[in-house]
């Protein structure tokens, strides 16, 4: 259940519409269900702004399954994220939705997506590479209700592709910037726009870069103070921050 849902359960119940003993039952399962190897968190979209989000890997198709129909019944939009193509085809089978493969995630969109965001939100990769991580934040961001763009294949090898999205970057509210190597990218648009830059270090690069950790610890060693940082292919976690960053003041969360 969302703030929206509550509301209107609210306004049904002042109205006369609903009765006492139907809202309890709709609100048995607040704020979580037991389904034996999970709790499934049915009030974590009134406190945070956005419905519990299934991590995929290391999870059966069973039990992501049985998690994603238990928060359906709560009539929200969801997101799965870190499915491989076959647990993917199996969660489509069962309980419909889409699956994207570049960025492994699985939504499930059962009402409009709202609007909740002031401006839009840049994701910025520096390769083609970083697609995977990249399309995960994207996909992710635009489930919480924001407007994205997307500027890819932009790094530093070819520094003239990104000054040619400089209004673009500019006119974003957050920018989240994945790069994996030797993570420059970060810094650079960090020193270029007056806005908060979100940095996803990827585990893309050759051998001396340690499955991103040169990434990682270059985009923390930031001379460009506006540049924040997230976990190793995190692109989840930076849309989760932009969002929140990025939502209209007042919203509810």
């Amino acid at each position: 259940m969302d703030a929206t849902r509550l509301r209107e359960l609210i306004e049904e119940i002042a109205a006369g519409r609903c009765s006492t003993e139907a809202a309890l039952e709709r609100l048995r399962t607040l704020p979580f269900a037991d389904l034996g190897f999970a709790h499934v968190d049915h009030h974590r979209a009134l406190r945070t702004g956005f419905p519990e989000v299934v991590l995929g890997e290391w999870k059966t198709a069973e039990q992501i399954i049985a998690i994603i129909r238990e928060l359906a019944k709560g009539g929200v939009n969801l997101l799965a994220t870190r499915l491989d193509a076959e647990k993917g085809g199996e969660v489509i089978a069962a309980c419909g939705g889409e699956y994207d493969r570049t960025s492994r995630t699985f939504v499930l969109k059962q009402r409009e997506i709202e609007n909740v965001g002031r401006g839009t939100i840049a994701v910025v990769s520096a390769g083609t590479s970083d697609l995977p991580v990249a399309e995960e934040a994207a996909i992710s961001a635009t489930m919480m209700g924001n407007e994205i763009v997307r500027i890819y294949d932009v790094g530093v090898a070819g520094i003239h592709r990104l000054m040619n999205h400089r209004a673009t970057i500019d006119g974003a509210e957050v920018v989240i910037v994945c790069a994996g190597m030797e993570g420059a990218l970060a810094s650079v648009v960090g020193g270029l726009v007056a806005r908060p830059v979100i940095a996803v270090p990827t585990s893309v690069g050759y051998g001396a870069s340690f499955g991103g950790v040169a990434a990682l610890l270059a985009m923390l060693n930031s001379c460009a103070s506006n540049v924040s940082v997230v976990n190793i292919d995190n692109g989840f976690g930076a849309a989760s921050v932009a969002s929140l960053i990025n939502r209209k003041r007042g919203e509810a969360p």
